[in-house]
């Protein structure tokens, strides 16, 4: 038995969702006439109560493409020290669009509304960037999982507004967070400007991104699409698989934060743990104590076909998805329990 917990993109499509591919109708999207990606796109908008949606290949590419739509070269986006859009697109944002990030330090990857404010550029002081867009990550991954207040938001959305700044969501794994808090898509859809969710992860779609947003902003995204090379042909293949996972993959997430949840109560019992981030939905993160090697206990883990994930700095990361079944999750305990 092998055990894959490095991240919830490491899922398979299922017998289900690889025979709704196969009978999935197809065209050319670059000229947008794939019926099924025209369906996600229409469908993923209206569940967000925004006016439009463009599929595309990645997380990374439909961020990019979305700080691109917010801003000019030379400006500067506001994030969190642990933001994907700073620490795991490559670079992307300056690369890409020509701009800078002001890093908040905040609480497991959230920032506040106070510190979005004083963050922001005075706009008449031409010495700085010119503050412009806003990035918040829900859930956060380099956070472990943890879900914005979404009062917090509407507090950002705020000071947004107040100083003309964009809002932009990298929602990853918002699903996560909207099973977890019960939340309405369509709130989301009324305080962000663009919305990426990714498919590729807790809804285990082999890969793919909607961006979501209001026609203003969104005029331009085909074309910023284009020049990333996100441009697709028969790819209603891939969103044949997202419309199965939104019909079917959504509420089981409540599982894997049930299993999350077992493991991070697992690995507080342990001698060798010295600590555990809190678990709010599929993503555990904790810290061995000095005495014990993370290369050895990895490598013991893999040892035994079980696989974690290693982020620096002392933080050790499991991921629970759906490929991870209840005899893989008892076998994992076990395994944690007897640990030496």
């Amino acid at each position: 038995m092998h055990i894959d917990l490095r991240s919830d993109t490491v899922t398979r499509p299922s017998k289900e969702m690889l025979a709704a591919m196969m009978t999935a109708k197809t065209g050319d999207d670059v000229y947008k006439e794939d019926p099924t990606v025209n369906e996600l796109e229409s469908r993923v908008a209206k569940m967000f109560g925004m006016d439009t949606a463009l599929f595309f290949p990645s997380g990374s590419m439909a961020n990019q493409a979305a700080i691109k739509l917010h801003t000019q070269p030379g400006e500067q986006l506001i994030c969190d020290k642990w933001a994907h859009v700073y620490n795991y697109e490559g670079g992307g944002v300056s690369f890409n669009s020509g701009v800078s990030c002001k890093l908040v330090d905040g609480d497991r990857g959230m920032i506040t509304a106070a510190q979005v404010e004083e963050a922001i550029n005075p706009p008449d002081f031409y010495h700085s960037p010119l503050t412009t867009l806003v990035c918040l990550e829900n859930t956060t991954n380099k956070g472990g999982g943890a879900c914005y207040d979404f009062a917090e938001i509407e507090k950002i959305r705020k000071v947004c507004t107040a100083n003309n700044l964009g809002l932009h969501l990298d929602g990853a794994r918002l699903f996560n967070a909207l099973v977890a808090k019960n939340e309405d898509a369509k709130d989301y859809g009324k305080v962000f400007d663009t919305i990426s969710i990714c498919f590729s992860k807790g809804l285990g779609i082999p890969l793919g991104t909607v961006l979501v947003g209001n026609n203003d902003i969104m005029q331009k995204a085909i074309r910023v699409r284009k020049v990333l090379g996100g441009g697709m042909r028969q790819v209603g293949i891939i969103a044949a698989a997202g419309l199965y996972a939104l019909d079917t993959n959504v509420n089981r997430l409540a599982e894997d934060h049930r299993k999350a949840s077992e493991i991070a109560e697992t690995l507080q019992k342990q001698t060798y743990v010295k600590e555990v981030e809190p678990t709010e939905t599929n993503i555990v993160i904790f810290y061995l104590t000095d005495a014990v090697s993370e290369e050895k206990f990895m490598d013991d883990l893999l040892q035994k076909n079980i696989k974690i994930s290693n982020m620096g700095q002392g933080k050790l990361r499991i991921v629970t998805h759906l490929d991870y079944t209840d005899p893989m999750h008892e076998l994992f305990l076990k395994t944690l329990n007897t640990y030496k």
